[in-house]
């Protein structure tokens, strides 16, 4: 029987024809992987253009654009090699001059590199402590230093000393050892709750410090907005005056940062700015009570209206680190006041340093939420861990039992009665020096007062004379002033020990500006113009990083200044 077979020509034009099928189904599939890959960057850049529109608008988009370029040129140009070698070159000049102002050396001064072979005697450990509290440095105990040493009296340094003593073992991750500790913290909390009102079941963690309790509530917002509403590129806006803490948590939690403009002259975050710059990716709104720069609190009220204006209202942060103890009781101490806490109804979370106007010891401050709920967005639990089920609260995991203790103790010892009467001395002390310089007759031509101050700070800054060159004279005259930039200005955050000494302060402010226009006058007589070439320290730092597009070269002395720290 015969069979048919299908000729050889008719196989290969059919395998040709099946093979270039394949081909152009491989194709196509590519082809249209290509296309779906291209619309969907576009989509998102598109996206991401619109929003930028809305938010910063045309103008604002077309300076943005600018500014970056004009960076991007300006580090290019620092790193071509003619000048790259000079700036590096100066750099470490400055370095070299830095560590020779922070570590001394020579004769007299000894370097312990390395453990003694043998522990020392108490005696010797009491006598080299006498020697590294005796360093020469700006004298804090006489109120020569803005902020930084927020000292509540040496009667209360020595009850929290004690305090540290009887606790110094302690660690709160281990409340069932430490049971005592445990009680403290939660009634500090309560405490600092019951000052901002707080509604019932609000709560509250004890942190760190200022920074750590931003870091927190930036975390719970972060993981709040994830868990509820899926952003995965999430975003937060924040008053350019608003403590860099914030910036920090952008970069450790991968947060994009809109920074919005607090202009003058009241030098609040402006609010229509903010208002644009919300989108579906915000996660959090922040407000302060007062800035660190200018000592100013934002419009809170208005803040609250905006994160309540969506149907799921965003989370609204107010940073009262600074504020602390002040704030909560200007009315009491007979000051003007605005809404700035938990009654206002959009404010979901607060923070407040203990350590400052508390007057705890260093290493204290609590982050605040309207709910429990928020609180535990920044709990971090693992339970499959093989060392058993781990569960933190914060950053930390052992902590200094002992802070927390001495920081009950300064809260139990103060009272309300003793916080408002510091509070009546220290911002009094800070109207004092305001009203000098809006009305003595030789500051009043020559400096400006900075928005309208209500808590501690007062910003001042002139467009007579170089901000900085006044800066530095007052360092020279033995006084730790802070410098502050865009705008160039100097303010004073008043603490207990300035108050005792805020008229000298005023007599050397007053001295200090007729000097240095004693010098203006001479260079204007001598033909050089006005505002003379700066020479000091403040000067040299921010009046050229003021002048930098680009500011890598800042950030070398920065990084150069944080080695330096840790050069034995």
């Amino acid at each position: 029987m015969g069979s048919s077979r299908m000729p050889v020509s008719l196989r290969s034009t059919l395998s040709t024809s099946k093979a270039g099928s394949k081909g152009n189904y491989l194709y196509i599939g590519t082809d249209l992987l290509r296309n779906l890959v291209f619309v969907f960057f576009l989509i998102r850049w598109t996206r991401k253009a619109v929003l930028q529109f809305k938010g910063r608008g045309l103008f604002g988009t077309v300076a943005e654009t600018y500014i970056s370029i004009r960076k991007t040129l300006y580090g290019i140009f620092l790193r071509s090699p003619g000048v790259r070698n000079k700036v590096q070159a100066q750099v470490a000049e400055t370095l070299a001059k830095l560590e020779g102002k922070l570590v001394p050396k020579g004769p007299g001064i000894n370097r312990y590199l390395t453990l003694p072979k043998e522990g020392w005697t108490e005696t010797q450990v009491r006598g080299e402590l006498e020697k590294l509290g005796e360093m020469e440095h700006t004298r804090w105990e006489d109120g020569l230093v803005s902020g930084a040493v927020y000292h509540g009296g040496d009667g209360l340094i020595k009850l929290q000393a004690d305090t540290f003593q009887k606790f110094s073992v302690s660690n709160p991750i281990h409340p069932d050892v430490f049971p005592g500790v445990r009680k403290m913290e939660a009634e500090i909390v309560a405490m600092v709750l019951s000052m901002f009102n707080a509604p019932a079941g609000a709560a509250g963690v004890t942190t760190s410090g200022g920074t750590e309790s931003i870091l927190m509530a930036c975390l719970s917002a972060r993981q709040k907005a994830y868990a509820e509403r899926g952003v995965t590129a999430p975003e937060m806006i924040v008053p350019e005056t608003a403590h860099a803490a914030f910036r920090k948590a952008g970069s450790y939690f991968s947060i994009k940062v809109h920074l919005v403009a607090c202009p003058a002259p009241s030098y609040q975050v402006h609010i229509p700015s903010v208002s644009r710059l919300i989108s579906s990716n915000t996660i959090l709104l922040v407000g302060s009570a007062p800035n660190f720069p200018h000592g100013i609190i934002d419009d809170i009220p208005s803040l609250s209206r905006l994160a309540l204006r969506k149907k799921r209202s965003l989370p609204l942060h107010v940073d009262c680190c600074l504020g602390s103890f002040l704030v909560p009781f200007l009315s009491r101490a007979g000051f003007p006041t605005v809404p700035f806490d938990f009654t206002v109804k959009g404010v979901t979370s607060v923070s407040c340093d203990t350590h400052k106007y508390g007057f705890a010891p260093k290493g204290n401050s609590t982050c605040l939420y309207r709910t429990q709920a928020l609180r535990t967005y920044q709990y971090f639990i693992s339970p499959d861990w093989s060392g058993g089920v781990y569960a933190s609260p914060s950053i930390a995991g052992s902590r200094p039992g002992a802070l927390i203790a001495s920081c009950w103790t300064s809260l139990m010892s103060q009272g309300e009665s003793g916080y408002i009467d510091s509070c009546h001395k220290i911002v009094g002390a800070a109207k004092k020096i305001e009203t000098a310089i809006r009305e003595n007759p030789s500051l009043r031509d020559d400096l400006s007062v900075m928005g309208k101050p209500l808590v501690s700070v007062v910003a001042f800054t002139s467009k007579t004379l170089n901000t900085y060159d006044i800066a530095d004279a007052m360092t020279g005259k033995g006084w730790h002033l802070n410098a502050l930039q865009s705008p160039p200005a100097i303010h004073v955050a008043v603490t207990l020990p300035i108050v005792a000494a805020v008229d000298r302060l005023i007599e050397d402010i007053v001295a200090t500006v007729e000097e240095e226009k004693e010098k203006e006058r001479v260079r204007i007589v001598e033909g050089k113009g006005a505002k003379g070439s700066v020479k000091g320290d403040a000067a040299a730092l921010y009046g050229v990083a003021g002048s930098l597009p680009n500011k890598s070269v800042v950030v070398q002395l920065a990084r150069g200044f944080l080695d330096t720290l840790y050069i034995a």
